[in-house]
């Protein structure tokens, strides 16, 4: 800290960010009920906090939209209670045979329409050679070529807050898989998500590295504290992972989500790095993807040949479930991808309402 010529002292702007920065990372971490979006989440949060009253029946999920706001909102808070759940919010109601039910029907209502809209009969090869092309220049499709090429730092923040849903539970939901697993399969992805979560140093963990990424963009790092501003299409791809990973039936395809995240990461995050560094976001936003360049190049060899490779050695029939992960990830990525550019192009948020700080746009 320096002195003022009168002997006061004088905070620099960099103090004064670190101290922020401080602020924020000791706020509780305690997560809040999202506001409703429409008549299933109507229902399935008043039921969390202990209403009493019907909830919807299949007749009304039929008639939802798949990837709707509603649908993905009340699945998503039906998901968190086998995470860290809600404040005010029984931990028992986890296993509610009735929120099972209704969570069923939301799942059924969604994996219906991935199927419907992902590429029938691709072989697994197929559907990662996709991913391993790395496409020349920039083709107007890909948010991390545009953030890096000419994203703002308020178009960084938007970004930072829609992965935040995943970012900071980052690896959980794929952990759901280990036990369905065997051998070299089980071996590999136990030891990808040993890196995932810190390889044994607390402060590593990929978790914490991104809320320390949120602090130094003057986002709040409180877990799941920007539902209410995320779109669907966000909300969406986080519900993919947790619905694929409650279900052993679908381990196939949760692996295939799985290699298409480290098989796309470390391309992607090398772009991130460079445009955290470029718009001076801080070393911590700038960290988080620097490692993830590294690490997630080796990953994506191990999760190829040996997750993907032992998994399929041992169970040859799960290769259409593989090649359904990676597709159903794909279509759901490119949908977020169109929302945030075609929002950003116009100079406008992408989130459902501007960052609170009116930074957006």
């Amino acid at each position: 800290m320096t002195t003022s010529q009168e002997g006061r002292p004088v905070t620099s702007a960099r103090e004064e960010r670190r101290r922020q920065v401080q602020s924020l990372r000791r706020r509780p971490a305690g997560t809040v009920l999202p506001q409703p979006r429409g008549a299933l989440s109507s229902s399935v949060i008043p039921a969390l906090q202990g209403a009493a009253h019907p909830l919807p029946g299949h007749a009304d999920v039929a008639r939802a939209d798949p990837y709707g706001e509603d649908l993905h909102l009340a699945l998503y808070v039906l998901y968190e209670m086998h995470y860290r759940g809600f404040e005010g919010v029984d931990d028992h109601l986890e296993w509610n045979a009735g929120l099972l039910g209704m969570r069923g029907l939301l799942e059924d209502r969604f994996l219906t329409a991935l199927r419907r809209d992902t590429p029938h009969g691709r072989g697994v090869d197929d559907a990662l050679a996709d991913l391993l092309v790395e496409p020349i220049g920039d083709d107007g499709t890909s948010v991390t070529h545009f953030l890096r090429n000419q994203g703002q730092l308020w178009h960084l923040r938007e970004y930072a807050a829609v992965r935040s849903l995943y970012h900071l539970k980052e690896a959980d939901p794929h952990a759901w898989v280990i036990p369905r697993l065997r051998g070299r399969a089980k071996a590999a992805m136990a030891a990808v998500e040993y890196d995932e979560f810190g390889a044994g140093h607390a402060e590593d963990i990929h978790a914490r590295l991104f809320a320390d990424l949120m602090a130094d963009l003057g986002l709040d790092t409180t877990y799941g504290h920007y539902v209410d501003v995320a779109p669907a299409e966000a909300l969406a791809t986080v519900n993919l992972m947790s619905l694929f990973g409650l279900h052993r039936v679908l381990r196939g395809a949760l692996v295939g989500h799985f290699a298409f995240v480290e098989v796309t990461s470390s391309p992607g995050s090398r772009r991130l790095a460079e445009a955290m560094r470029r718009t001076g976001a801080g070393p911590a936003a700038e960290r988080f993807y620097a490692e993830h360049v590294e690490a997630d190049a080796v990953h994506e060899q191990v999760v190829r040949h040996d997750v993907i490779g032992g998994l399929l050695d041992d169970e040859p029939t799960l290769a259409p479930d593989v090649a359904f992960g990676i597709d159903a990830t794909g279509l759901l990525e490119d949908r977020l991808g169109h929302r945030l550019l075609e929002s950003w192009h116009d100079n406008r948020t992408a989130l459902r309402t501007p960052l609170p700080d009116g930074s957006s746009s």
